[in-house]
């Protein structure tokens, strides 16, 4: 479907029709992209899934998605799944890594990779870039962090998301773009945030990395969908060439639910919904800063990335984590389908 370039300066583009869209979805077999592919066979899109060749896709087979191989940091690879697409969503991404250089590859130079493809096609499709709060920083003081709030990151994880939203702003006069930013995503399949629910249900203990009380906002899974959709069919599009203030704004969408709780209210909730006691346990910062030094180091030694790590810890130690959904519900019509 062509979208012209007036369309991406001034406002959004006319609707997706659903039932006529190709889609392509890279990181499909992810949390968040095994959700998002199931939404959109439902609604009768004709989807095709970009999985590496290493990848688990028994979650995709057993929804019957097509499946194509291919790598964002190999362009050449990406050439056949983006062709003829209406609209790309752009999920994958590294959220763990043992060097630093490789968040950097992937959120940075495999968004490239996309945003260019998209752009050299004859109709370019529209592309939901799925980024993170972690891109915008945390909120400053109790307010929410808005889209118009100048970013500042605090980890290479959320400065290399950026990196991303910087390289397709650079093309959104070319491909009409829409950035979208979760907070903490929380859902079936979560492997992350399965490790709190086990440490409730086994140790009925919930680790509070420090002694303040910063908050969180959350998302499920699905809901994160539907917004997701939502902004492919009728988003404001990114301004090209923007950086900060509120003009970049435009096609911008933070996603929250409606509660924002402590680290030990979310404990204390875990909790409840399992029907267990659990102990919220504070640790001093030079213990969790200790802690990841040596998780990091146990991570070298067996060659695989593990969740407690100093870039995370940088990011749980930086204060409230907390954004306004607002402009997706004025803009969208936004709503989460069930409380937290």
């Amino acid at each position: 479907m062509a979208i012209s370039p007036v369309h991406v300066a001034m406002g959004p583009p006319p609707p997706v029709t659903a039932s006529t869209t190709k889609v392509l979805v890279t990181g499909a077999n992810g949390f968040i992209g095994s959700h998002l592919v199931k939404t959109l066979l439902d609604q009768g899109d004709d989807v095709t899934c970009l999985v590496r060749k290493t990848s688990d896709i028994e979650r995709l087979q057993s929804l019957g998605a097509s499946i194509v191989h291919g790598d964002i940091t190999d362009m050449d690879s990406l050439k056949s799944p983006v062709r003829d697409k209406q609209v790309v969503y752009h999920v994958a991404g590294c959220t763990l890594t043992l060097g630093r250089r490789r968040f950097y590859n992937v959120n940075q130079m495999g968004t490239r990779n996309i945003a260019q493809l998209c752009a050299r096609q004859t109709n370019p499709p529209t592309l939901v870039y799925v980024s993170s709060l972690a891109a915008a920083g945390p909120a400053t003081g109790e307010r929410p962090r808005t889209e118009a709030d100048p970013v500042t990151q605090v980890s290479h994880y959320g400065r290399s998301k950026r990196a991303g939203e910087e390289e397709v702003i650079r093309l959104a006069d070319r491909v009409p773009t829409t950035i979208v930013r979760p907070p903490i995503v929380l859902g079936e399949a979560d492997r992350m945030g399965l490790e709190m629910f086990k440490s409730v249900w086994r140790f009925r203990l919930h680790l509070i990395p420090g002694f303040q009380n910063p908050r969180f906002s959350l998302i499920h899974a699905d809901d994160l969908v539907q917004l997701m959709v939502s902004a492919a069919r009728r988003g404001t599009r990114v301004m090209p060439g923007g950086s900060e203030g509120s003009q970049s704004a435009a096609g911008h969408y933070f996603a929250a639910c409606e509660k924002n709780p402590t680290y030990a209210e979310l404990g204390r909730m875990i909790a409840r919904a399992m029907g267990r006691r659990v102990l919220p346990l504070p640790l001093l910062k030079p213990a969790v800063w200790t802690a990841a030094t040596a998780t990091e180091a146990i991570s070298q030694i067996i060659r695989r990335p593990l969740y407690l790590n100093l870039d995370k810890v940088h990011e749980v130690t930086a204060g409230s984590w907390v954004c306004s959904p607002q402009a997706a519900v004025d803009e969208l019509g936004f709503s989460v389908a069930a409380p937290l």
